[in-house]
């Protein structure tokens, strides 16, 4: 009983922030969990430069409305839900995820909340629980399933390295050559390969 279990951002979408930060023009908020670790410290650093300019939900999301999947990402995703559960674990949030979750064929997709106020400032963000995608695999595989995971970041090794099979996708020169055990794949065909062949082991 196997459940393959995907980041989201990086994977099969575009880094929302680094969108909002083209968007809005605030180069600084292209930092993402691939450049910062510490996901509490990258965010409190985001909501904090929001604030000083002024922007809220309501920009960021218009500015997701535009994102498009990455090319080839819903047909990767279509065949991979083809023979297996699939699960998308992200840090993101449930104001931010839901159009794009539209435009992947309403995928299973757990993540956190964020605090607005009535004005639309986000004042505060709510984690569902404490290492997100490690404590969700880990309750995965306490209910009786394997799982394969696959994402680019720093906050997705821990899924990684849990599961019974783990890749690192399109992710930095950095973590590849920092974790050199875990098998990096570029394409989405590479992939679907590597998790039929995790599957069949």
């Amino acid at each position: 009983m196997y459940i393959t279990c995907l980041d989201v951002e990086g994977v099969l979408v575009p880094e929302i922030w680094v969108a909002f930060a083209e968007e809005s023009g605030i180069p600084e908020l292209k930092k993402t969990t691939r450049d910062e670790p510490d996901y509490d410290k990258l965010m409190k650093w985001r909501l904090g430069v929001l604030k000083e300019h002024g922007l809220g939900l309501k920009e960021i999301q218009e500015t997701i409305e535009k994102i498009q999947p990455l090319p080839g990402a819903k047909e990767f995703l279509d065949e991979l839900r083809s023979f297996s559960q699939v699960i998308l674990i992200s840090d993101t949030f449930a104001e931010f995820a839901s159009p794009l979750m539209e435009k992947l064929g309403r995928p299973t997709l757990f993540c956190n909340s964020l605090e607005v106020a009535e004005n639309g400032e986000i004042i505060g963000y709510k984690m569902r629980v404490e290492q997100t995608k490690l404590t969700t695999v880990k309750a995965l595989q306490s209910i009786g399933y394997d799982t394969i995971a696959s994402g680019d970041s720093y906050n997705d090794l821990g899924m990684i390295q849990a599961s019974k099979a783990g890749f690192l996708f399109r992710s930095t020169d950095k973590i590849k050559a920092d974790y050199p055990q875990i098998s990096a794949y570029e394409t989405y065909d590479e992939l679907l390969g590597a998790i039929r062949k995790a599957m069949a082991d």
